[in-house]
């Protein structure tokens, strides 16, 4: 086993920080611009914004749950007793489990490697749902913000308009439509800054997920390359009754590495001919040995009689 066979995600961490650290400075740099943007609706914004926190310390923590994993990996240590670690793993824990339940040996089997792979992969992928969503709730709710913005401001442009007095000179007029126009125009702030706050909050947290998925991808990469230095290249035997040929244990065999793998269609339908052309030798072998039998017995039956006609003769000649 090599002494370090999985990376620690040490640099997908810095890359979060780096890019956090530049979105900070840059909503420091705007930060009037900013505040009007949030004054304009403080309620929904500060909810976008709380969205998008716990969705950077969701994203943080997926990778950050990957190095306990990492060190439980390369602190294994091969010992008389078995495979014994410093603590067990928390998303490792069928790979644990594995070989708690397999003392002192030293490799695994197509299946129960690729079964380990298969739960460790749903795991990986099932963590990273809730930031995904939460990156979908925040183009939501800043869509809803805009919605919400412009059917307030469209009602108060149509109250407006429905008020205004008729008959008086066009200047008077252009100068009132003016002065009631100003509220809901306000009013638009409202819609473009929940866009904004949503938009923003769903790029910085498309970026954490992508950091997170490469550290979860080269995890998960890396444990398949070391768990493959321990699986066993030759299947299992399996248990064969008396008088079975070896072309169908090696049918049988290739069969099972087929199942094993999930290969494809072709790999099953020459596993099976194979299958089929062993169990065929098989029967051509019991009948060859049914037939060996069938003689055996004949030349015994015969041996029996020809001994059966001395015995009489002998018995008839010492007879006086």
């Amino acid at each position: 086993m090599a002494d370090q066979p999985l990376t620690p995600p040490r640099i997908y961490l810095i890359r979060m920080a780096v890019f956090l650290i530049l979105a900070g400075f840059v909503a420091f740099i705007l930060y009037r611009q900013i505040w009007e943007a949030f004054q304009a609706n403080p309620g929904l914004n500060a909810l976008i914004l709380g969205v998008m926190f716990i969705g950077i310390g969701l994203a943080i923590r997926q990778v950050w749950r990957l190095r306990p994993e990492v060190r439980w990996v390369n602190t294994l240590q091969r010992t008389e007793e078995g495979l014994v670690a410093p603590e067990q793993p928390a998303l490792l824990a069928p790979l644990a489990a594995l070989l708690g339940s397999r003392p002192g040996q030293s490799g695994f089997s197509v299946a129960a490697t690729r079964s380990v792979l298969d739960s460790i992969g749903a795991r990986l992928d099932e963590s990273r749902e809730i930031v995904r969503y939460l990156a979908g709730l925040l183009v939501f709710l800043g869509l809803l913000g805009t919605f919400w913005g412009l059917i307030d401001t469209v009602g108060s442009v149509g109250r407006i308009i429905s008020s205004l007095r008729t008959g008086q000179d066009s200047a008077v007029l252009f100068d009132e439509l003016k002065n009631s126009l100003a509220g809901p125009l306000q009013g638009m702030g409202l819609s473009f800054s929940a866009s904004l706050f949503g938009l923003a909050g769903s790029l910085v947290l498309g970026f954490l997920d992508l950091q997170a998925g490469q550290a979860q991808n080269r995890f998960y990469t890396e444990l398949e390359d070391w768990l493959a230095t321990s699986t066993l290249d030759t299947p299992a035997e399996p248990s064969l009754r008396p008088g079975a040929t070896p072309d169908l244990a090696i049918a049988l065999n290739r069969l099972t590495a087929a199942v094993n793998d999930g290969g494809g269609g072709r790999a099953a339908t020459q596993a099976m001919a194979n299958l089929a052309e062993g169990v065929q030798g098989l029967v051509q072998h019991m009948r060859a040995e049914q037939q060996m039998i069938r003689d055996w017995v004949e030349a015994q039956a015969a041996r029996e009689k020809e001994l059966k006609q001395v015995l009489d003769r002998l018995s008839r000649e010492r007879l006086p």
